[in-house]
Order: structure tokens, then sequence, then C-alpha cells
């Protein structure tokens, strides 16, 4: 096996660290949003219900992570929910009352219309005007694409429940079988081992017609 000579080896010790420092240097000017994809995460809505109010505390900074006007979130969140509202400080007013997962539910809606990339999947993105038509453009790999967004339709408005939503429901009776039942919107909602005067936290699990059934995802407190 025949050995280098000093100078081959020299030449070839060269040959890497010109190469490593090709590198290194490739890796300094890499874009920030990269380096930056893996740490997107949505903040989970911080929801606070007054009544008829719901308060999301937590609005702006949302907003901030998804790097979107917080008007523009705000329209949509409220068409989307057929219901008024209003921006105060960092946080929102909706007046209806939403579950906080119908609104989880309308924010990766948006994210996936308005923020993420059809292409790479990153949400390294801004939005232009091109005439008319919205559109979505990717920093990352330089992607664009007309911005299309879905009605929504009637059976997905604020008035409306689904399996997995988690709601507030003041205890005002119980069944025969003694399952407490209280009122949300327009359901009856059946929360079996919960007693009547308590307020709980539900997960709804199953909805039939106007009824819906739900199991406790907190203790009871009485009023």
């Amino acid at each position: 096996m025949p050995f280098d000579s000093p100078d081959q080896r020299r030449l070839r010790m060269s040959s890497d660290e010109d190469y490593f420092a090709l590198l290194d240097r490739a890796k300094e000017q890499l874009p920030e949003v990269a380096e930056n994809h893996d740490r997107f995460v949505i903040p989970e809505v911080d929801v606070m219900q007054e009544g008829k109010i719901t308060v999301i505390r937590n609005f702006i900074d949302i907003t901030e992570v998804l790097r979107r006007d917080g008007q523009h979130v705000l329209q949509f969140l409220l068409r989307e929910l057929g219901a008024p509202g209003n921006i105060e400080g960092r946080r929102v007013v909706i007046k209806a009352k939403v579950s906080p997962g119908m609104i989880t539910d309308k924010i990766q809606t948006y994210t996936d219309t308005f923020v993420i990339c059809s292409e790479c999947g990153r949400p390294d993105t801004k939005m232009n005007k091109e005439g008319r038509t919205l559109v979505l453009e990717c920093e990352a790999c330089g992607a664009h694409r007309p911005v299309n967004v879905k009605k929504t339709s009637r059976s997905e408005n604020v008035n409306s429940l689904k399996e997995g939503d988690i709601i507030e429901v003041f205890i005002n009776d119980v069944g025969k079988k003694g399952d407490g039942t209280g009122k949300f919107m327009d359901y009856l909602v059946v929360v079996p081992g919960t007693v009547k005067g308590a307020t709980v936290h539900a997960k709804i699990t199953k909805i039939s017609a106007k009824t819906a059934f739900a199991s406790r995802t907190t203790e009871a407190t009485t009023r």
C-alpha cells in the first residue's frame, strides 16, 4: 500500500481545512427563519368566560408568534365564529360564549390558510397583494401561492358544538338516571357524576340533535 508523501499530506490537510471553513461560512449565511422553524409553537389559548362574553387573554401573544396583524387575525376569527368583538390591549373580547376548543380550531385554520407554506410546510411567510389577489410568499423556499379562504358552513358557527369541545356549564337539574344537566347555547348538556348547583368544565363526547353528552374534566364547584 503506497504512503502519502509529506507534500501530499499537507495538501490533503489544507483541502480539508478549506472545506470545513467553507461549510462554517455557509452555515453562518443560512436564513434566520430556517433556524427558528423548530421553535414555532402557537401558544395555547388562555380563555376566560364571563356570562355571554368570551375573553382571549393572550391574543396578541398568539398573533406575534404568527407574525400577522392582530386586526387581520381578529376579523377572520369573528367571521368564522359569527360574533362581534374587539381588541382591548393584548386581549380580545368576543360578545358570545365560545368554547376554547372552537377558538383553538379557528386559529389553526387561520394558521394553515394565512401562515404555513404549502410547499415546504414552514411558517416563515409574508402576505402581499398582487392586484386584488392576496398572495402568500415563503421566505424559506421562495414559493408563493394565492390565499384560498374557505367559507364556513352554518354548522361550524358559534351556535354549534362539536365533539372534543371543552365547555363550562352550570348544572341546574338532575335527570332520572342521576346525571346532572345544564344548558349551553341551544344544547341540553348531560354530565354524569355532577350535582345540582355545580359549575363544571366538561368535554363533549357525543352530540345527538340538541342534546350533548359530556365527561367532567374538573371537580365541580357549587354556587
